[in-house]
């Protein structure tokens, strides 16, 4: 059963050593535009205050509403997914900042499965200015903005800039995009949002 669910789902893999080697299927998806982002003012380097580990994640102007799932490390170094069962799951990378705080707070989730859209399969919808709102387990909540849309072959993944140090709290959001390898099942690419709080 679990060689037959394996063989029915792909997951991403997001490296924070090194490129990421698979996605979720989406055949039928047309690969996402790269958006350009808007000169943004410097903001204040000072985290969020209040409890930066994350509860949920809503993104309004792609109806995109989940909790969010601690993700570690996998043994060689990619970072964790949601479970493979729930594609509608979003999860988060409790290796690095946490909502609101400095650095890259990094979210990832499906972009669709054998039987259903995942969680960020609109993500490619996303354009600069659009609001990513995070819930935190103290109840309050943080806004990011988007800041631009890119699109990555998962051989150059930019592991440096997703997981960088930044001198202010800013967002990953990261899925899968562009063709559909059959041969490996999986996409070719990640689609990447960056975003910063506001």
């Amino acid at each position: 059963m679990r060689a037959a669910l394996l063989a029915a789902w792909c997951i991403l893999l997001v490296s924070v050593m090194g490129p990421a080697v698979f996605g979720p299927a989406d055949a039928d998806s047309a690969p996402p535009p790269v958006v350009a982002a808007r000169p943004v003012p410097p903001g204040p380097v000072t985290s969020a205050p209040g409890d930066p580990h994350p509860a949920g994640i809503a993104i309004p102007s792609i109806r995109v509403a989940s909790t969010l799932v601690p993700l570690g490390l996998n043994a060689d170094g990619t970072v964790q997914v949601p479970p493979i069962e729930k594609p509608g799951q979003a999860g988060w990378y409790e290796g690095g900042p946490g909502a609101g705080e400095v650095g890259p707070f990094v979210v990832l989730g499906h972009v669709d499965s054998y039987t259903e859209a995942g969680v960020f399969y609109r993500l490619r919808d996303l354009r600069p200015g659009d609001q990513i709102h995070v819930d935190r387990r103290d109840g309050s909540r943080v806004t990011y903005v988007v800041d631009r849309v890119e699109r990555f072959a998962k051989n150059r993944f930019p592991t440096d800039v997703v997981y960088g140090d930044v001198a202010r709290p800013e967002i990953r959001l990261i899925t899968c995009g562009g063709d559909f390898d059959e041969t490996h099942r999986s996409y070719e690419d990640n689609l990447i949002v960056f975003g910063h709080l506001v």
